[in-house]
């Protein structure tokens, strides 16, 4: 049940960042452009959670993978917002 959700979440990770994806591509904000990065990353997290077992040592730098994309979405945001300030 474990590996089957955690491949669930992957796919839908995956899917988000392939929807902001379409999004930046269409309007070229790069907001869209950092949620799909980070969307990418966090489905790299799922899928490396789901291929490890959970007494793996080494588990909690899969978390630093998760961490580098809620990284990227407060840059996107700030960029967002800075960017907005100078219009």
């Amino acid at each position: 049940m474990r590996e089957f959700v955690l491949g669930l979440l992957t796919m839908t990770t995956l899917i988000a960042g392939l929807f902001f994806l379409r999004y930046w591509r269409a309007s070229g904000d790069r907001l869209f452009a950092y949620f799909a990065l980070a969307f990418a990353t966090m489905s790299i997290s799922w899928l490396a959670l789901a291929a490890t077992s959970p007494s793996f040592e080494g588990i909690h730098y899969v978390y630093l993978v998760r961490l580098l994309a809620f990284v990227l979405i407060i840059i996107g945001i700030v960029d967002k917002n800075h960017r907005a300030g100078r219009l």
